[in-house]
C-alpha cells in the first residue's frame, strides 16, 4: 500500500470543481492510502466523501512562523506521491517544504509537471484532467449519491436564490439585491418557492427578499455544505453569481442560472452541469427581465 497525499485547500467553488479529479485519484489508487490536505471549512465534506482515507487540516502558517512550518513539514512528510490540485504559488512551495518528493503539479523541478503551456486558460476540470493524465491517472465516474439525500427536505417545488458573493472589484460581481427581490416575486408567481441560502452574513439580504416576497424561505446560516448539496439536488433551479454554492448546485445536477461579471471567466470557472450563463461587465447592467427570459 502506497501513501498518497492530495492538496486542495479551497475555496468552495474550486473544491467542488475538483470532484472529478478526486474520483479519478480514488479509482487510480484504490489499493492505496489516500489522504487529503485541505482547510477547515471542507473537512466535514471531505470526511463524508468516499474519496479519502484520512483528512489533514492545513493551518496555512505564515512563512516566518517556524513552529507552523515544522508542523506543515510533518504533515507533508512520508508520502510516496503528492498530487497538488491547488497549483498555486503557495502550494508549489510545499514541494520544497516536503523535501521534493514525487510530485504532480507546477512546482519547479517536480517529477510530474503539468505539460500544458495553456493550462491557465482552461477550465479547472479540464486543467486537472490534463495534469493527472501526465501521471497516468484517467477519468472516472463521479458518483454523488452520498450527497444527494443530505439536508432538510422541503415540500413542493423550490428555487435556490444565492444573493451573496464576493464584493471585490467594487461590487462588480454582485447582482443588486433589489433585483433578487423582484426575481423572487416572479419565481413565486410561477409556483417555485424562493429559498434564500448563504451564510449568516447574508441574513440581511434574506430579510429584504422576504419583505418583498413573503412566500420565500430564509435558510441563510442554517445549512452546512452537506445540507446545501442535498437541497440543491432536490431543487428545481438555483440562481446566483460566481460563488461556491452555485457551483455545488450545478455539480449536484440542479439547473442553474449563473450571473457572471467580467471578473468571472466562464472559460476557467463555468459551473459544471445544466447551466445558463448570463454575463455583463458589471452585474449592475444585468436586468431582471433578462434573467426572467431564461427561467424555466
Amino acid at each position: 500500500m502506497r501513501r498518497i497525499l492530495v492538496l486542495r485547500l479551497g475555496a468552495l467553488g474550486d473544491f467542488v470543481l475538483s470532484f472529478p479529479a478526486f474520483a479519478a485519484l480514488r479509482a487510480h489508487h484504490s489499493a492505496d492510502h489516500v489522504v487529503l490536505l485541505t482547510t477547515a471549512p471542507f473537512v466535514e465534506l471531505a470526511k463524508a466523501s468516499p474519496w479519502f482515507d484520512a483528512i489533514e487540516v492545513d493551518s496555512r502558517p505564515a512563512w516566518y512562523n517556524l513552529p507552523g512550518l515544522l508542523r506543515l513539514r510533518r504533515q507533508l512528510g512520508g508520502y510516496d506521491f503528492i498530487y497538488d490540485l491547488q497549483t498555486s504559488r503557495r502550494s508549489s512551495r510545499y514541494f520544497w517544504v516536503a523535501g521534493r518528493p514525487d510530485w504532480s503539479g507546477i512546482a519547479a523541478g517536480c517529477s510530474h509537471p503539468d505539460p500544458d503551456p495553456r493550462r491557465d486558460f482552461r477550465h479547472t476540470v479540464d486543467r486537472q484532467r490534463g495534469q493527472l493524465a501526465a501521471s497516468g491517472v484517467v477519468p472516472a465516474p463521479v458518483d454523488l449519491s452520498w450527497l444527494a439525500g443530505r439536508g432538510p427536505v422541503l415540500a413542493g417545488r423550490y428555487a435556490l436564490l444565492i444573493p451573496g458573493t464576493s464584493m471585490t472589484h467594487g461590487g462588480a460581481k454582485h447582482w443588486p439585491l433589489a433585483r433578487f427581490v423582484a426575481l423572487a416575486g416572479l419565481l413565486a408567481a410561477r409556483g417555485l418557492r424562493p429559498v434564500v441560502i448563504g451564510t449568516a452574513a447574508e441574513a440581511g439580504d434574506a430579510a429584504a427578499i422576504l419583505a418583498g416576497c413573503p412566500a420565500a424561505l430564509d435558510m441563510t446560516g442554517k445549512t452546512s455544505i452537506l445540507d446545501l448539496a442535498g437541497l440543491s439536488n432536490r431543487a428545481s433551479l438555483a440562481i446566483g453569481g460566481d460563488t461556491g454554492p452555485l457551483h455545488l448546485a450545478a455539480m449536484m445536477g440542479c439547473r442553474t442560472i449563473a450571473l457572471f461579471s467580467r471578473y468571472s471567466d466562464p472559460i476557467q470557472a463555468r459551473p459544471v452541469g445544466n447551466t445558463t450563463l448570463l454575463r455583463e461587465n458589471r452585474l449592475d447592467d444585468l436586468t431582471v427581465e433578462r434573467v426572467a427570459a431564461v427561467l424555466p
